[in-house]
């Protein structure tokens, strides 16, 4: 019987696949950014294998991701709850083309790019 924390595994490693497809990386190369072995990869593309927090910060690095991103997908970051969610992240979540794998995955991009952003602007400054 599945668990709630077999269900975030999954979720991380269809995340961790998605994102090394997206950018055009087979999974050879992706170990390789990585620094981590391909089969080690691959157990956690299909969520069979905790990494560690090492691993994921590699893995955010080799994907070129916020390791923010990485670490909220893997359930070890929680997201701030006075962030107050966009019209963006709304229509992401509703788009029911999307499977539930491909919208934390889009939004996750999406904060980051905000962040990254945000971090640019110094306070954030809106303009």
């Amino acid at each position: 019987m599945p668990t709630a924390h077999n269900s975030q595994l999954k979720l991380l490693g269809d995340y961790i696949r998605l994102q090394r497809r997206l950018a055009n990386l087979s999974l050879r190369q992706m170990a390789e950014l990585a620094e981590i072995s391909n089969p080690y990869l691959s157990q956690i593309e299909r969520g069979v294998h905790e990494p560690s927090m090492h691993v994921l910060r590699s893995i955010a690095r080799a994907l070129n991701l916020s390791a923010e991103s990485i670490l909220e997908q893997a359930g070890l970051l929680e997201r701030d709850p006075g962030q107050v969610p966009t019209d963006a992240e709304a229509a992401i979540r509703g788009d029911p083309r999307l499977s539930e794998a491909q919208k934390q995955a889009l939004l996750a991009v999406y904060r980051s790019y905000v962040a990254d952003s945000l971090a640019e602007d110094g306070e954030g400054s809106s303009g």
